[in-house]
């Protein structure tokens, strides 16, 4: 039978007293959809790799108190790769879009970045409440998916600032992909230098209209190896979510 899994962050736990506490919306979900009694058994992950069987002990006013059985395997291992996908606002449900399939697919986190062709302009208050909706959506992601972990969605960031910073502290090979729809090597051709399969990889992804020669070569002067996906041109949020499954193929845990 298909796991019923929610979701509680760490700070919901209680392992003294052996319980659980899901939220207003994770208990309405559980009592008005799901229909659960006491004693039903219910999968809670923490969204930090852990996951737990317990037994539904009672809903109190608009929350859910459950009883922990026993720590267990997540339904489906997170992948050895480390991924992170750097991608551009798109406009109206694409970014939604992106994020939900790459979620699916195994990325770690993603990053929206501000790009110089990107048509998209959020006002403080606005891109809050994006960031909010964005990570409602990973985590709906993740509980769909099996994923044990919650990717994190960053706070939009510009193109340059996002080159410029210092990644790939842990240990292993680490490659810094930049794809865009010109100017770049196949990604065969970039990575057969490679004497050792990178473990933590970095992949921008541009915008609907596409990079800047200035961000191009600013993405160059960074270090990074410019990517051309060839054969057809590709919607943004199409490219996205191709990028990170030809990824998980070559490097990751998608066979």
């Amino acid at each position: 039978m298909t796991r019923r899994r929610f979701f509680a962050p760490p700070t919901a736990f209680d392992f003294g007293e052996k319980t659980v506490i899901l939220s207003a919306d994770e208990a309405r979900h559980a009592r008005n959809v799901l229909r659960l009694r006491a004693g039903d058994e219910i999968y809670v992950f923490d969204g930090a790799g852990k996951e737990f069987c317990c037994a539904l002990r009672e809903f109190v006013r608009n929350v859910a108190i459950l009883d922990l059985k026993e720590e267990v395997e997540p339904a489906r291992p997170d992948s050895s790769l480390d991924l992170t996908l750097a991608i551009a606002l798109l406009k109206g449900e694409k970014f939604d879009l992106a994020i939900q399939k790459t979620v699916e697919l195994g990325v770690r986190r993603i990053v929206p970045l501000i790009s110089e062709r990107a048509d998209v302009h959020l006002s403080d208050k606005v891109e809050q409440a994006r960031v909010n909706r964005w990570r409602r959506i990973a985590l709906e992601a993740a509980k769909q998916c099996g994923r044990a972990c919650i990717p994190e969605v960053a706070v939009p960031a510009s193109v340059e600032s996002f080159l410029a910073k210092s990644f790939g502290t842990k240990t292993g090979s680490v490659a810094r992909l930049f794809f865009g729809e010109r100017g770049g090597k196949s990604l065969s051709d970039v990575m057969q230098g490679s004497t050792e399969h990178p473990t933590q990889i970095l992949a921008v992804v541009g915008p609907e209209g596409g990079w800047s020669d200035g961000e191009i070569e600013r993405a160059r002067d960074a270090g990074w190896k410019v990517v051309t996906l060839g054969g057809r041109t590709l919607r943004a949020e199409t490219a996205a979510i191709i990028i990170v499954a030809l990824l998980q193929h070559r490097f990751g845990d998608l066979n």
